[in-house]
């Protein structure tokens, strides 16, 4: 299942490269970074970490031999209902306080144990993303149902 799943998954990080490499310019008319040049940087290294992992995969695997062990469905409802739940907050509290929710219940679930690791990262990479986004680049957050005052 793991193997399948990396599949699908380098099949949408190809095609996302793509569309960045296809629809999306570089540089601006003014010589300036485009709208290509975030997505292809993401793209590209979406695409290699997850043919490694795909790699990774095959081997264990063929190491294992064909036979492995059953499918945990309840991972893969659990991480369904995980996407679907982010979504919702997404839509209500807007990119960062959704992340910082979103991270820190997935984290809680799939981290066990690491509470001092989970806070930190559930802080950090969204904060990460709204200075880089937000004050760096000067792109908006995605909006908010109840919007924040900073």
């Amino acid at each position: 299942m793991r193997l399948t799943f990396l599949l699908v998954v380098l099949a949408g990080a190809i095609f996302y490269t793509y569309i960045a490499f296809v629809d999306l310019s570089f540089m601006t008319r003014s010589g300036r970074l485009g709208p290509g040049f975030f997505p292809r940087i993401v793209g590209v290294i979406a695409v290699i970490f997850i043919a490694w992992s795909v790699f990774d995969a095959m081997r264990d695997r063929s190491a294992r031999g064909l036979g492995g062990t059953g499918s945990n469905w309840s991972d893969v409802f659990v991480l369904i209902s995980l996407a679907i739940g982010y979504a919702v907050l997404l839509r209500l509290f807007g990119g960062f306080i959704a992340t910082v929710l979103y991270l820190a219940i997935a984290l809680s679930i799939l981290n066990r144990g690491r509470h001092v690791q989970n806070g930190i990262l559930a802080l950090t990479i969204p904060g990460g993303v709204y200075l880089l986004f937000d004050k760096l680049l000067n792109a908006n957050m995605p909006p908010a149902v109840f919007d924040l005052p900073f």
